[in-house]
C-alpha cells in the first residue's frame, strides 16, 4: 500500500526514453489477418464482430460518410484493444492519458466540422441559430452554440479518460483493501475479493463500451456534417 495510487498512470520509460509509442503500436500485432481461404474460429469471430459493429455505425451515413468506415473501424479496434490490455497486471493504459485522447478526438472532430463547412455550409451554419429564434436572443444563442461545438472534442476525451481512470483506481483500491483485510478477517476479505472479481468483469465491459461510445459519437458528428 506504500505505492503511489497514480503510479500506474505514469508514462513508462526504458533507459530514460518513453516507450509509449511501442505500447500504442503493440495492440495491432494481436489482431490476426485472414491468410487462408477458410479462416479459423478466432479470425471468423473477429470479422463477424467488425462487420456487426460497422453495420450498426455506418448504416445512417451517405456515400460520403461511408468513406470513413475504415478509419472508424480501426479506431474502435485500437481503443478497445488498448483498454483491454490495460487491465493486465503491471501494464500501462494509454487511454488514461488525457493528452492522447485529445490527440484522437480533436483531429477527428475537426475533420467532421471541416467536411460539413465544405460540403454543407448552409446547414452547418444553421446549427448555430435555430429557426424561429427571437431577435434579442440571437447573439446569446450563437455564442452558446459555438461553445457547445468547441466543447465536443473535450467531452469525447474527458469521458474516455475519466471512465478508464476511475475503473483502474477502483480496482487498485479494492485490491489493496482485500490484501489488508486478509490479516484481520478472512470472511470480509473474501467478500471484498468477490467484489473485486465482479468489478474486474465490469471493467472488461466498460473497456469495450467506452471504445464503442467514443467511435459512435465521432460517427454521429460525421453524420451531422457529411
Amino acid at each position: 500500500m506504500n505505492e503511489n495510487l497514480f503510479a500506474s498512470f505514469i508514462t513508462p520509460t526504458m533507459m530514460g526514453l518513453p516507450i509509449v509509442v511501442l505500447i500504442i503500436m503493440f495492440p495491432s500485432i494481436l489482431f490476426p489477418s485472414a491468410t487462408r481461404l477458410i479462416n479459423n474460429r478466432l479470425v471468423s469471430i473477429q470479422q463477424w464482430l467488425i462487420r456487426l459493429t460497422t453495420k450498426q455505425m455506418m448504416t445512417i451515413h451517405n456515400k460520403k460518410g461511408q468513406t470513413w468506415t475504415l478509419m472508424l473501424t480501426s479506431l474502435i479496434m485500437f481503443i478497445g484493444s488498448t483498454n483491454l490490455l490495460g487491465l493486465l497486471p503491471h501494464s500501462f493504459t494509454p487511454t488514461t492519458q488525457l493528452s492522447m485522447n485529445l490527440g484522437m478526438a480533436i483531429p477527428l472532430w475537426a475533420g467532421t466540422v471541416i467536411l460539413g463547412f465544405r460540403h454543407k455550409a448552409k446547414a452547418s451554419l444553421a446549427h448555430f441559430l435555430p429557426q424561429g429564434t427571437p431577435l434579442p436572443l440571437i447573439p446569446m444563442l450563437i455564442i452558446i452554440e459555438t461553445i457547445s461545438l468547441f466543447i465536443q472534442p473535450m467531452a469525447l476525451a474527458v469521458r474516455l479518460t475519466a471512465n478508464i481512470t476511475a475503473g483502474h483506481l477502483l480496482i487498485h483500491l479494492i485490491g489493496g483493501a482485500t490484501l489488508a483485510l486478509m490479516n484481520i478477517s478472512m470472511t470480509t476479505a473474501f467478500i471484498t475479493f468477490i467484489i473485486l472479481v465482479l468489478l474486474t468483469v465490469l471493467e472488461f465491459a466498460v473497456a469495450l463500451i467506452q471504445a464503442y461510445v467514443f467511435t459512435l459519437l465521432v460517427s454521429l458528428y460525421l453524420h451531422d456534417n457529411a
